[in-house]
C-alpha cells in the first residue's frame, strides 16, 4: 500500500547536553546534506539532555530551509494549551518549518517523579484526544468564540492565536490498539520506530489506523507514515517499506556525520528514484484536500476544473491558508475559491475560470484593503494579484517605472526613494498598486502631482476574453482613458507604466485641534486648504468628544519641501485655526510616510458602512458635517484635499472627471440617526469616489460618473467586456 505522499528524509539527534553545540552542528550539516526533516528527542526528565524546545528554537534560528520536530514530545510534560502556543511561536519564527510529533507518554516512572500523576492507559489516550483538539482550536485564530478545553484541560474560554506560519502536522507516536485508532480519526501522521515493531506490525497498525479513518470519514491516505530507522538498511529494505507498507518519511537515527553523509550519498537518491518510476509507472497521485476540506466547499463552484496552473496556489474554505484571505480590511467575507496567480498568464486563466462561473460574485484584489470591500464576496471567486508584485525601473531619464499590482505602495515608495523619486499614492502604504491606481488615488502629493492615475503612462491589461492588450495614449486610447478611473469594469491591469515625480525630503504634520467650534473649523480648514501653495496637501480626521472632551480635529498630510523654515511658514495659517493640543511636524522621505503600514492579514468583519462625496469646497456643507460629526453616529469623517494639480487634467481626459472638487469626504457610521444626518451632508455633493463607498445601490454609478463620462464607460464597456464578467465593482453596463 502506498499512500502517494511526497517522500521525506531526516534525521533523529540526540540533544546531549555534554557537548550542546554538536546536536546544532549535526542539524546545520542535515540541511546541507539534504535532509528534510531534523527531529530531536523530547525527554525533559533527563538531566544529561538539552530541553528539546529550546534546542528546537535554537536549531531554526541557526539552519534556514530544514523542517523542525520534536521525536516525540511527552504530552503528560507539556501541557497541552502552553504547547500550542509554543508550537505555534516556533512555526512563525521559523517560516513554517515546524512539525509537532505528540506521545501520550513514556518513562512514567522519570515522570511520575517530576510530580506528573500517572495516567491509565485509557486515560492517557483521552488526554491526548483532548489535547489535539484544543491545540488546533488555540491555532484556529479565524473562528469566534473562546476555547474550552474538556476534562484534561478546562481551559475555561481562553483566547485563541497565535496562529501558525502554516497548517502544522500533528504526528502521533503510536503502538496500542487505541492509540492507533485514535491517530486515524484525529492525527497527520503516524510515527513509530522500526526497533520497536515485530514483523507484521506495521501492517496492522496500517489496517488499524485506515479503519478508523474511513469510519470517522476521512481519506487513509490523509494520514502520512513516517518511521523511525537506524540508517543501516538497505536501499531496497526502504523502497519496499515505502512501496509495500506506506512509509513516505524515513528518519535516521544516529550522531555519527558519517552515517548522515553516507545515508545521504547512497541511499536517498535510490529511493526516491525507484519510489518515483513506480508512482509514474502506477499513475499514483498524491493525496489531495482533506475530507474535511473537501466538505466545507461551496455550492456552484466545479473545484475540480480548476485550471493546473493555479491548483497548487488555490485556496478553498477548508484549507489552513483560508482565514488569510477570505476577508478585506474591512470587509469579513466568505469566498468559495481564491486564486492566487503568479503570472499574467495564470491570470489569464483564472479569467477563463471565473467565466465558466457566470452566475457568481466575482472579486478581483491586488492588496485587499479597499473600504469599498469588493474584492472579497460571499460564496464566489476571487482573484488574488498579490504575487504579482514586480517594481522595475524602465527609464532614469524619463523616471519611467513598471509595477505589478500586487505590489504595496509602501514597497514602491522603498524602491523609487533612492533615486528621489515618488509616485503620489492615498495615505496608507499597505494598500496595493492595482486597486488605487485603477480608481484615482487621492494621496499626499495630490495638488502638487495630481491623483495617482495622472502619473499613468501606460498599463497592460487583461480582457475578458483572456487577451492581454497595451493601453497608452497611442495605443488603445480609449481603453486607456477607461482605465484611469474606471478600470475594475474593462479588465485586470496586470502591469502599469508610470512616470514618476522628483520627491525629495519634505515635511510629514501631524496636528490635532480643539475643535469645538466643528463648523468653524470646517470652514477655516477648507479656507486655508485652498489658499495654500500645491506643496501643501492635508487631511482632516474628526470626531465628536468623549468624556466630557471637546471635539478633536487631527489634520496630517504632506508639506513637499526640504526647508525646514517654509515648512513652518506654511502651517502658520493652519496653527491659527483652533487651539492646537498636539503637534507633530518630522523632516522625512516619502517612503518614510507610507512606513508606516501594518504587514498583518487583514481580518475584517461584518459590513462597514462607508459612504464618500466630493465637494467643490467646504464652506456650504460645514454645518451638516459638524451636525454628523458632533452626533457621535460617526466615529471617523475624513476630509481630503483636492485641487490644485488635479484641477489641472481636463474632465473629459480620464474617467475619473470630477476634476473640479476641492475635497473627497468620507465617513463610516450606522443607525438612522447616520443615515439622516450623512443625507443633509449629501445635499451639497457634486459626484463621489467609489473607492470610499461600501453601498452597492446601482444608482450610485452615475453620481460617480457625469452623464457624458458614463455614456462613454458604457460603451468601452461594451467593447471590452460585453458579457460583464467583470459585473461585481460599481458595473456600469
Amino acid at each position: 500500500m502506498d499512500y502517494g505522499h511526497d517522500l521525506l528524509f531526516g534525521t533523529f539527534l540526540t540533544p546531549a547536553a555534554a557537548n550542546p553545540q554538536q546536536v546544532v552542528q549535526l542539524t546545520q550539516l542535515s540541511e546541507q546534506l539534504g535532509y528534510d526533516l531534523a527531529t530531536f528527542q523530547d525527554h525533559p526528565y533527563q538531566p544529561r539532555f538539552l530541553d528539546t524546545w529550546t534546542l528546537m528554537s535554537y536549531a531554526a534560528a541557526a539552519t534556514t530551509s530544514i523542517q523542525i520536530a520534536p521525536n516525540v514530545t511527552s504530552l503528560p510534560m507539556r501541557p497541552a494549551p502552553v504547547l500550542a502556543r509554543a508550537a505555534a511561536s516556533l512555526d512563525l519564527l521559523s517560516g513554517g518549518r515546524f512539525n509537532l510529533g505528540l506521545g501520550a507518554g513514556a518513562f512514567w516512572d522519570a515522570i511520575a517523579a517530576m510530580g506528573v500523576p500517572r495516567l491509565t492507559p485509557g486515560e492517557s489516550v483521552e488526554a491526548l484526544s483532548e489535547a489535539i483538539d484544543l491545540i488546533r482550536e488555540l491555532w484556529a485564530v479565524g473562528e469566534r468564540g473562546g476555547v474550552h478545553g474538556g476534562d484534561h484541560y478546562p481551559v475555561h474560554g481562553a483566547k485563541r492565536g497565535p496562529a501558525p506560519a502554516h497548517d502544522v502536522p500533528i504526528w502521533l507516536g503510536a503502538y496500542k490498539p487505541r492509540m492507533l485508532r485514535l491517530t486515524g480519526r484525529k492525527a497527520d501522521g503516524w510515527l513509530p520506530s522500526l526497533s520497536y515493531l515485530q514483523p507484521g506490525d506495521l501492517a496492522a497498525g496500517n489496517t488499524r489506523i485506515d479503519d478508523a479513518a474511513s469510519a470517522a470519514g476521512r481519506a487513509p491516505a490523509e494520514i502520512r507514515r513516517l518511521l523511525n530507522i537506524s540508517g543501516g538498511e538497505s536501499a531496497q529494505q526502504l523502497i519496499d517499506l515505502a512501496l509495500a507498507e506506506g512509509m513516505s518519511a524515513f528518519i535516521v537515527a544516529g550522531d555519527d556525520p558519517r552515517l548522515l553523509e553516507r545515508f545521504a550519498a547512497e541511499i536517498i537518491p535510490a529511493v526516491r528514484e525507484a519510489v518515483a518510476a513506480e508512482r509514474a509507472r502506477t499513475g499514483l497521485a498524491a493525496p489531495g484536500r482533506s475530507a474535511r476540506a473537501i466538505a466545507q466547499r461551496r455550492d456552484g463552484i466545479a473545484y475540480d476544473d480548476v485550471p493546473a496552473s493555479l491548483r497548487e496556489t488555490a485556496v478553498e474554505p477548508g484549507d489552513f491558508a483560508y482565514r488569510t484571505v477570505r476577508s478585506t480590511y474591512m470587509r469579513g467575507g466568505a469566498p468559495g475559491i481564491v486564486l492566487r496567480p503568479r503570472t499574467t498568464g495564470e491570470v489569464a486563466d483564472a479569467v477563463a475560470f471565473a467565466r465558466r462561473h457566470p452566475e457568481l460574485p466575482l472579486g478581483i484584489r491586488s492588496g485587499g484593503h479597499g473600504i469599498s470591500g469588493r474584492s472579497t464576496n460571499d460564496g464566489g471567486i476571487v482573484v488574488d494579484l498579490g504575487a504579482l508584485s514586480q517594481i522595475e525601473v524602465l527609464d532614469t531619464e524619463t523616471r519611467r517605472v513598471r509595477i505589478g499590482p500586487g505590489a504595496r505602495w509602501m514597497q514602491v515608495a522603498n524602491a523609487l526613494e533612492p533615486h528621489g523619486w515618488a509616485i503620489s499614492s492615498g495615505d496608507y502604504g499597505g494598500v496595493g498598486v492595482g486597486g488605487l491606481a485603477t480608481a484615482g488615488g487621492i494621496g499626499f502629493l495630490a495638488r502638487e502631482h495630481g491623483l495617482t492615475i495622472d502619473r499613468m503612462v501606460a498599463a497592460d491589461v487583461l480582457l475578458a476574453d483572456g487577451s492581454v492588450v497595451r493601453a497608452s495614449a497611442e495605443e488603445n486610447p480609449d481603453l486607456f482613458w477607461a482605465v484611469r478611473g474606471a478600470g475594475a469594469n474593462v479588465g485586470i491591469v496586470v502591469a502599469f507604466e508610470f512616470e514618476a515625480s522628483p520627491v525629495g525630503d519634505l515635511g510629514w504634520v501631524q496636528l490635532a485641534f480643539d475643535a469645538s467650534d466643528l463648523a468653524s473649523f470646517v470652514r477655516g480648514f477648507g479656507a486655508t486648504m485652498q489658499a495654500s501653495p500645491r506643496d501643501v496637501t492635508l487631511f482632516a480626521i474628526l470626531a465628536a468628544g468623549r468624556g466630557g472632551q471637546p471635539p478633536i480635529a487631527q489634520v496630517y498630510g504632506v508639506v513637499d519641501n526640504p526647508d525646514p523654515d517654509t515648512i513652518i511658514e506654511r502651517l502658520q495659517p493652519f496653527a491659527q485655526l483652533a487651539p492646537l493640543v498636539g503637534q507633530s511636524v518630522q523632516l522625512s522621505t516619502y517612503a518614510g510616510v507610507m512606513a508606516g503600514a501594518a504587514d498583518a492579514v487583514h481580518d475584517g468583519q461584518g459590513e462597514p458602512r462607508f459612504r464618500s462625496g466630493l465637494l467643490g469646497d467646504l464652506d456650504a456643507a460645514a454645518d451638516a458635517i459638524a451636525a454628523l460629526v458632533a452626533s457621535g453616529a460617526s466615529p471617523w469623517f475624513q476630509i481630503r484635499s483636492v485641487g490644485g494639480a488635479v484641477a489641472d487634467v481636463p474632465a473629459d481626459a480620464t474617467a475619473y472627471a470630477h476634476r473640479d472638487a476641492g475635497f473627497s469626504v468620507t465617513a463610516i457610521g450606522r443607525g438612522t440617526t447616520f443615515d439622516q444626518l450623512w443625507d443633509a451632508v449629501a445635499t451639497h455633493f457634486d459626484g463621489l469616489y467609489l473607492s470610499f463607498e461600501s453601498r452597492t445601490d446601482p444608482a450610485l454609478v452615475a453620481e460617480a460618473f457625469p452623464p457624458a463620462t458614463l455614456a462613454r464607460l458604457r460603451e468601452v464597456k461594451g467593447r471590452y467586456d460585453p458579457d460583464g464578467v467583470f459585473r461585481d465593482n460599481f458595473p456600469v453596463a
